[in-house]
């Protein structure tokens, strides 16, 4: 994935997280937990973008076939 792509998608994300955050009213520890989990997500994705965690790939979820 070239590296313009990949600051695309980081822009979107940020712009979509701080949107929510903005626009939505929630209790600032949902905010807290929603905010952690978008960015534990995006650093996963980025390591798995830049191959340091080839293995993620290799995870199926559900059971395909016999």
């Amino acid at each position: 994935m070239p590296l313009v792509q990949v600051l695309i998608v980081l822009i979107v994300v940020g712009f979509l997280l701080w949107l929510v955050n903005r626009l939505i009213p929630m209790q600032s520890t949902i905010k807290s937990i929603l905010n952690a989990v978008v960015i534990i997500c995006v650093a996963i994705w980025l390591l798995n973008v830049f191959g340091i965690l080839p293995s993620l790939s290799k995870i199926r979820v559900g059971h395909v076939g016999r």
